[in-house]
């Protein structure tokens, strides 16, 4: 019998050290201004189950879109061209 899926997606296989050193990092990136931010206007938008909302276009999209991979290749994802680039879309 296959073991469930973890939630959040498969554990990095990582030494003890590693990750206590990698899980400071990530808190300490988790708590800036900016992203503290971020997520402070995530709650406020209550997207629908299943939807997250995007900085880059101002609007709640599937959680599926929104985890990158969402821009062309020349381009950088999450950058000020994707949201013009989306901007542009909707005019047309």
């Amino acid at each position: 019998m296959a073991k469930p899926r973890r939630k959040g997606g498969p554990k990095q296989k990582l030494s003890p050290a590693a990750a206590k050193a990698k899980a400071i990092r990530d808190k300490k990136y988790a708590m800036t201004a900016r992203r503290r931010r971020f997520k402070a206007e995530s709650q406020r938008k209550g997207c629908p189950k299943g939807h997250d909302y995007d900085h880059n276009t101002k609007r709640c999209v599937k959680e599926s879109f929104n985890r990158g991979g969402t821009q062309s290749k020349s381009k950088k994802d999450g950058t000020k061209a994707e949201r013009r680039q989306n901007r542009s879309k909707k005019k047309k």
